[in-house]
């Protein structure tokens, strides 16, 4: 068995928060973003974690704060901090995201439309 991470803080080195009072949900997703997309400006109000299968991704938060993930590299994602990711690559990039939520509750949330995945 190999641990790819454990951890109890996110990439920006902040604490996770405790988890909301709920039926928990689990979703597990696989996410592909193209070259040369700019993922639209989102939050996520839950805990989750992801790995990168292919390609390269860059994570921008508001506060300037960067992260690079390459194929093979894990993510302990920001919770309830607005930030983007950009495929600036000349490959798909594909990552696998594990979000432990609570049933009812969006995963995601962007700041353009206010909506929740």
């Amino acid at each position: 068995m190999d641990v790819l991470t454990k951890s109890t803080i996110s990439w920006d080195g902040k604490t996770l928060p405790g988890y909301p009072a709920g039926q928990p949900e689990i979703s597990i997703l696989k996410i592909t973003i193209a070259p040369g997309t700019r993922l639209p400006l989102h939050q996520h109000g839950v805990i989750n974690a992801g790995v990168m299968l292919k390609g390269q991704l860059t994570v921008h938060t508001e506060e300037n704060e960067t992260l690079e993930l390459k194929a093979g590299d894990t993510i302990v994602e920001v919770i309830n901090k607005w930030h983007y990711g950009i495929n600036q690559g000349d490959s798909p990039a594909e990552i696998m995201v594990f979000y432990a939520g609570i049933k009812g509750m969006a995963n995601t949330t962007t700041r353009a439309t206010g909506t929740g995945q």
